[in-house]
C-alpha cells in the first residue's frame, strides 16, 4: 500500500544518520528471488507493531479527507466568487438604465401624492368656505326669524287689545236694551268674537295696507308728490336692509350693483360684486338671480384685462365702468364680449391716494349713475381739493360737461348723483350720520342738509345710487346693504 511504503521510506530517511543500511539479496521458500533492505531506527529499541501502523495510516487518511474537505469548499466558494462576479459585471452594464427607471418611477410616486394632497387641500378650502356660507345664512335667517318673531308678537298683541276693545264697546244685553225698544223694531244680537264676522272686522281695523304707510313721511303726514318723471329732491332716507355679508377678510369692503338699464341676457335683477381689498383686484363676480346673490353663489366670474383701484365702479347699459389701479384712466368693459371698448384718461384728476373721500382706500375717482347717464367724481389739483363733477359719455368716455363745488372732498365720506344733483355724506363709521350736503348742476347752488342717514354698521366704503330701484346702494364694513329714499318734486330741500 502507498502508505505502508511511504511509512517504510519515512523510517529509512530518519535512519540514514544512526548506521548503514544493510541490503540482502536470498531466494524465497518458492525459488523466487528477495531483496531485503534494512535500517536501524534511531530512535525505537523495536519497529512498531502491526496495530499502530493502522492508527497512523487512519490518521494520514483523516487528515487527506479532511484536506479533500476543505478543497471542496474552497473550490464551492470560488465558483460563489465567480457567479458574483459576473453579476456584477452584468449589473455594472445595465445599471445606469436600471437606476433611470427606478429614479422616474419614485418621482412619479411623489408627483401622485403632491396632487393627492393639493385636491385634499382645495376640498378642504372648498367644504370650509361653504360653512363659512352656511353659518352667515343661518345667522341672517336666524336674525330674519328673530325679526319676524317680534313683529308676530307685536301683532299678537294689538289683536288681544283691540279684542279687548271690541268686547267693551259691544251691544248691551237684550234684557237690558228691550226697555227702549220701539214698536216694531227687532232686537240686535251681540258679536260672537269666535265668527270668521268677527275675526275679518278685526283684521281690518288692525291691518294698514303698506302703500299708505309709504306715502306718509315720518312725521306721519303724506309725503310730497314726486315729478312727472319720477325725479326730485332727496328729502329722506330710510334704514338700512342688509342683503348678504362677505365671508372673508377681502370683503371688509368692496362695491356692488345692477345695472339700471340692462342689456340681454342681463335683467334688472342680475347683481355684480367686486371684493377690493388687495393689490391685484381683477375679479367680478356675477349673481343671475338676487337670491344666488343673498346665498353668494355666482353664476359668472369674469377676470378684468387690467386691475381695477377702490370702490368707484359702476354697471351701465351692459357695461363695467371702473378706474384703472394706479392711474387717472377710466376704462369701459363690455361685460358681453368681456373686451375694453373705451378708455378714457380724467384730465388733472388725483389718483392713488391724492384727493380720496374721508375713509381713504385710493377713492380718489368715483363713478356714479343717475336717471340722466353717466357722471365721474373728482378733484383736481386745479381744484385745491374739491368736489369736481363730470358728465361722460358712456360710448368712448368723453367729457361733456364739468361742474366745480365747493364741497372739500377729503372732508366727506361718500357721494352719490340723483337727478343731476351730487349729495355727500359727512361720516363713514358713526352710526348715525347725516347726508350734509347737495350740489345741484342745473343752477349750479350747494345747499346744506341734515338729512340723517345710519352707517349700522360703522364702515361705508361705497354709497351710489340705482335710478331703476330708486334705492341706494351700500357696502358697509362687510354688509351689502341697500336704503330706501323718497324724493320731493318742490324743488328744495327740508
Amino acid at each position: 500500500m502507498p502508505a505502508v511504503q511511504l511509512l517504510l521510506l519515512a523510517c529509512l530517511v530518519w535512519g540514514t544518520g544512526a548506521r548503514a543500511a544493510q541490503l540482502r539479496k536470498a531466494s524465497d521458500r518458492s525459488g523466487r528471488c528477495q531483496y531485503t533492505f534494512t535500517v536501524a531506527s534511531p530512535n525505537e529499541a523495536s519497529c512498531p507493531e502491526q496495530g499502530q501502523t493502522m492508527l497512523a495510516i487512519q490518521d494520514l487518511q483523516r487528515d487527506s479527507s479532511a484536506q479533500r474537505t476543505d478543497l471542496d469548499s474552497t473550490k464551492a466558494r470560488l465558483s460563489s466568487l465567480e457567479s458574483l462576479l459576473h453579476r456584477l459585471i452584468l449589473g455594472q452594464a445595465a445599471g445606469p438604465q436600471v437606476a433611470q427607471e427606478g429614479l422616474q418611477t419614485e418621482l412619479d410616486t411623489l408627483r401622485k401624492e403632491q396632487e393627492k394632497l393639493e385636491t385634499q387641500t382645495r376640498e378642504l378650502e372648498v367644504a370650509y368656505s361653504n360653512l363659512l356660507r352656511d353659518k352667515s345664512i343661518l345667522e341672517e335667517e336666524k336674525r330674519r326669524l328673530g325679526q319676524e318673531n317680534e313683529d308676530l308678537a307685536r301683532r299678537l298683541e294689538s289683536s288681544s287689545q283691540e279684542a279687548a276693545r271690541l268686547r267693551r264697546g259691544q251691544c248691551p244685553h237684550t234684557q237690558e236694551a228691550s226697555r227702549d225698544m220701539l214698536p216694531d223694531s227687532r232686537e240686535v244680537t251681540p258679536w260672537n268674537l269666535d265668527t270668521l264676522a268677527f275675526q275679518e272686522l278685526k283684521s281690518e281695523l288692525t291691518e294698514v295696507p303698506a302703500s299708505r304707510i309709504l306715502k306718509e313721511s315720518t312725521s306721519g303726514h303724506p309725503r310730497s308728490k314726486e315729478g312727472s318723471n319720477g325725479c326730485g329732491v332727496l328729502i329722506w332716507v330710510g334704514e338700512p336692509v342688509t342683503l348678504r355679508t362677505a365671508e372673508t377678510i377681502t370683503g371688509k369692503y368692496g362695491v356692488w350693483m345692477r345695472d339700471p338699464k340692462p342689456i340681454s341676457p342681463s335683467t334688472q335683477e342680475t347683481t355684480w360684486r367686486i371684493d377690493t381689498v388687495g393689490t391685484d383686484i381683477r375679479q367680478v363676480f356675477e349673481y343671475s338671480l338676487s337670491s344666488q346673490f343673498e346665498q353668494g353663489y355666482p353664476s359668472k366670474v369674469y377676470v378684468l384685462p387690467r386691475p381695477l383701484e377702490s370702490t368707484g365702479a359702476v354697471v351701465y347699459r351692459g357695461s363695467l365702468y371702473f378706474q384703472g389701479a394706479d392711474s387717472r384712466t377710466v376704462f369701459r368693459y363690455e361685460l358681453s364680449t368681456e373686451t375694453v371698448k373705451a378708455e378714457k384718461e380724467i384730465p388733472g384728476a388725483g389718483y392713488h391716494g391724492q384727493f380720496p373721500y374721508s375713509w381713504g382706500g385710493y377713492t380718489d375717482i368715483d363713478l356714479a349713475v343717475d336717471e340722466t347717464g353717466l357722471w365721474v367724481i373728482y378733484s383736481t389739483e386745479d381744484a385745491k381739493g374739491a368736489i369736481v363733477l363730470s358728465k361722460l359719455n358712456p360710448d368712448n368716455l368723453e367729457l361733456e360737461h364739468t361742474w366745480e363745488t365747493n364741497i372739500r372732498k377729503q372732508s366727506v365720506a361718500n357721494a352719490f348723483v340723483i337727478c343731476g344733483t351730487l349729495y355727500t355724506v359727512s361720516s363713514y363709521s358713526s352710526t348715525d350720520t347725516t347726508v350734509n350736503f347737495a350740489y345741484d348742476t342745473g343752477t349750479g347752488i350747494s345747499t346744506t342738509l341734515n338729512i340723517p342717514f345710519k352707517n349700522r354698521y360703522k364702515y361705508s366704503s361705497m354709497i351710489d345710487y340705482n335710478p331703476l330701484e330708486r334705492k341706494l346702494f351700500a357696502w358697509d364694513n362687510f354688509n351689502m346693504v341697500t336704503y330706501d329714499i323718497k324724493l320731493s318734486q318742490e324743488g328744495r330741500h327740508p
